[in-house]
């Protein structure tokens, strides 16, 4: 894997006591220069940065150090805990829009290498808590897309994949969800809660409506993790 150092100025000590546990995968929306100028420039308003950039033929550029926090995840909330830019790497992938775009092969190849030295190196990021932007920030955000292969990630130990065949959970699917991670509808609606975790991991049909599907397919990912919250 191709490593190039572009340092960023953007980024804050990490607090101490707090493993980073979580790997937040972002799509950039910008092509490669624009956004590398974009993570670097220390004279925005709001200054924004990112641990790593993904290019589309796979070269990774480090810009943070894994051990700064860096300014990627905003708003956030994970398994009852906000504001992850503390306890997270945050890795942007070239994509000008994951819903419409699919990523290079070699890219994904790159990305499998880069998440998995990211997870050797930080042991507390366990699979279930490899996400996407938007897990972490339903409806604000939809990164890294519909055309994101999540499914292929998964056998490499990044993030889960449900089986299907399972009982649906029963009840308020709201509990359900936030069991598993996603945030409670405080700020969004309980609709956009579902379509976050469709998009995910049923990334053909995102309407937010809790069908039997949708609750098999959580039931399972549930069933992965014990249950636990």
């Amino acid at each position: 894997m191709s490593v190039v150092d572009l340092p960023s100025p953007n980024h804050a000590p990490r607090p101490e006591g707090l493993a980073v546990d979580v790997l937040v995968l972002h799509y950039t929306e910008l092509p490669l220069q624009e956004s590398l100028d974009i993570l670097r420039d220390a004279a925005r308003e709001l200054r924004v940065s990112a641990h790593y950039v993904l290019a589309e033929d796979g070269t990774t550029y480090r810009l943070v150090p894994e051990d700064r926090v860096a300014w990627h995840a905003g708003r956030s909330y994970w398994r009852g805990r906000e504001a992850l830019n503390a306890t997270s790497i945050g890795v942007e992938i070239v994509n000008l829009h994951g819903d419409r775009h699919d990523y290079p092969p070699r890219q994904i190849a790159a990305l499998i290498d880069l998440c998995r030295g990211i997870m050797g190196r930080h042991p507390a990021i366990v699979a279930r808590n490899v996400v996407g932007h938007s897990d972490i920030a339903p409806k604000r955000k939809i990164d890294p897309g519909l055309r994101f292969p999540w499914r292929t990630l998964a056998p490499a130990g990044l993030g889960l994949w449900p089986r299907r065949g399972a009982v649906p959970v029963a009840g308020e699917i709201e509990a359900a969800l936030q069991r598993f991670g996603y945030p409670p509808a405080v700020d969004v609606a309980p609709a956009d809660i579902v379509m976050a975790f469709q998009r995910r991991y049923r990334p053909d049909r995102v309407d937010g409506v809790a069908d039997p599907e949708t609750r098999a397919l959580l039931a399972d990912l549930l069933d992965q993790v014990g249950g636990a919250p």
